[in-house]
């Protein structure tokens, strides 16, 4: 290896690029933070790990773990493997006991949501190491997940017309796709010409890999040819498209309906949540919302239904005691 011409005082391998310090290695640059003491801190670390630890085993595993898994999934999965990596740093696979992921688990108990995805990835991880006979047991498999909170915003129709009020003629489509399918976004967003069957229109979910078809009411149908017509005669493969014939980006969707929510005054509404007001409404409507969610059963639609509806209920009559009573 040449020796360096700058960046003397670096250690090997210990890069600065615009005001940070990277550890390159292998052609992976992997950031070690700004300040010089916090870099060399973690540069001490990467390089005193152990060989055939378990940041080494995570890695194996993760094509693995990841090859039936929605890109949406897996990239969630990446940024718990990265800190699971640095979390059990120091151990090797077969030194890792329960009571070490029970410990993780505790640490991370302000972030259920976190902490049950740090779980599920160590347990995946661990599960392939036993597969592939690296160790004997998992020693995730008595960790429960923390009960996470689940979320309630549901949007009224007066925010959802409020919304709608300030956004663009696209973003107007995808909302009315939305609250008229149950879909996820992305699957709406990557709605094909060929998926516009004779009985309304096909999806098969990118995260479940669910299959069903949204059948037409003239609402929806006039929806579609709204799309249709945004961009004239500008060929594509999928219903919603830019005037280059691709889809619409998910985040650059996002930033579309946070800004017309901001506009509209309206406080804590995602966009997802119209999926959740698309169920809740069907439900209402006495309509088989795990149906159209593409769930195998209606625990896993609970979630979604959000209604504000106070239940009227019946009290017990005592019909015998009375009559006991009035004797």
């Amino acid at each position: 290896m040449r020796p360096r011409k700058q960046d003397r005082h670096l250690p090997r391998s210990v890069y600065q690029s615009h005001g940070a310090y990277y550890y390159v290695h292998k052609g992976k640059w992997t950031p070690l933070g700004r300040d010089l003491g916090v870099a060399l801190a973690e540069y001490g670390r990467i390089i005193s790990a152990p060989k055939g630890g378990m940041a080494e085993l995570i890695e194996q595993a993760f094509p693995c773990i990841t090859r039936k898994v929605a890109a949406s999934t897996a990239r969630q999965y990446r940024n718990a493997a990265n800190a699971l990596s640095k979390m059990l740093a120091e151990f090797s696979p077969e030194q890792v006991r329960t009571r070490d992921m029970a410990k993780i688990k505790r640490g991370l108990a302000d972030t259920p949501n976190w902490a049950n995805s740090i779980i599920s990835v160590a347990r995946l991880v661990f599960s392939w190491a036993v597969d592939e006979q690296l160790i004997d047991s998992n020693p995730c498999h008595d960790i429960k997940r923390l009960e996470e909170k689940q979320r309630e915003r549901l949007p009224s129709v007066e925010e959802f017309a409020a919304i709608y009020a300030h956004a663009d003629q696209r973003l107007q489509v995808i909302m009315d796709l939305l609250r008229l399918t149950g879909q996820r976004v992305n699957d709406v967003l990557r709605i094909h010409i060929t998926d516009l069957a004779d009985e309304g229109i096909y999806f098969r979910q990118r995260k479940t890999g669910a299959r069903l078809i949204v059948e037409w009411t003239p609402e929806l149908r006039t929806v579609v040819a709204r799309a249709k017509a945004l961009h004239g005669n500008v060929r594509a493969l999928t219903l919603l498209h830019n005037r280059s014939g691709k889809a619409p980006g998910y985040s650059a969707i996002v930033k579309q309906w946070d800004e017309a929510r901001k506009a509209a005054g309206v406080a804590d509404v995602q966009m997802r949540d119209l999926r959740a007001m698309a169920l809740t409404e069907a439900d209402s409507e006495g309509l088989n919302a795990t149906a159209l969610a593409g769930h195998t059963s209606p625990n896993m639609t609970k979630r979604y239904l959000r209604s504000k509806k106070v239940p009227v209920v019946s009290g017990p009559s005592f019909r015998r005691l009375r009559a006991a009573t009035e004797k």
